[in-house]
């Protein structure tokens, strides 16, 4: 018997793995650190299947670890005497509460089988909706950018929690990068929101990212080249209609 750490990718019910929905729909109990995933989750399984965790909203690192310890003190149990699923947006390895569960279940239950359903991450979802390609030949590094702060020293960043993109945006302009916001990209739930403008976003919303790169940033993939024939051919041949005419 399995406790199953599954991702159910950005926030779009269609979005989840086809792995992910498997094991959603044959496990015994399947629980939930929030609203957003037990939403997602309920598009694949009746409520009925779905337990209760109580996650106090709180830094308090004393009063965290205490509701860790009761949550996998509940999860535990049930995953020795069936399969337990629990569910976290994006990729359960990707900047993620499964992590929590995982590390308490490995300190106070460590005869309980886990396993991961990888998910369709927040990075990729992100890099889908921006048309970023993450390709060899420049740095991509990923930062997280909470309460203001603005990461800077890679040519190319993707950056997590931005949750004041104002102040972020304006230490990132100066180190000489330019910005793209992205909020809510692939979630059913929220105003999807793809802009430059930090003041766009400046309200506060966890789930939120940008792709930062620096100004005038040139990269040469092999396959380039064809993008210069195809413009050249496109103009030959537009040149060669013109004196046909004439």
């Amino acid at each position: 018997m399995t406790l199953y750490g599954i991702g159910l990718g950005p926030g779009e019910a269609d979005l989840v793995t086809v792995r992910g929905k498997e094991v959603l729909e044959s496990a015994d109990v399947v629980y939930s650190p929030g609203r957003l995933s037990r939403t997602v989750a309920l598009n694949h399984v009746d409520e009925s299947k779905i337990g209760d965790l109580d996650f106090p909203m709180t830094k308090d690192e004393e009063k965290l670890r205490r509701a860790w310890k009761e949550a996998a003190a509940e999860i535990a149990p049930n995953a020795r005497d069936g399969d337990v699923a629990f569910v976290t947006l994006g990729d359960p390895n990707v900047y993620s509460t499964f992590g929590h569960l995982r590390r308490t279940i490995d300190a106070f239950h460590s005869d309980v089988d886990l396993e991961i359903v990888p998910g369709v991450s927040a990075v990729t979802a992100f890099a889908t909706a921006m048309g970023v390609e993450i390709e060899a030949g420049a740095g991509l590094s990923l930062r997280e950018a909470a309460a203001g702060v603005s990461p800077t020293g890679p040519d190319r960043m993707i950056l997590f929690k931005v949750t004041d993109a104002p102040a972020t945006h304006e230490g990132l302009v100066e180190a000489g990068y330019d910005v793209t916001y992205g909020r809510r990209l692939f979630m059913e739930q929220g105003e999807t929101i793809i802009t430059d403008d930090p003041e766009e976003i400046d309200e506060r919303d966890y789930y939120t990212l940008a792709y930062a790169e620096k100004e005038d940033l040139e990269v040469e993939q092999a396959t380039a080249a064809f993008e210069t024939e195809a413009s050249d051919a496109g103009s030959r041949s537009a040149t060669a209609a013109e004196e046909t005419d004439d």
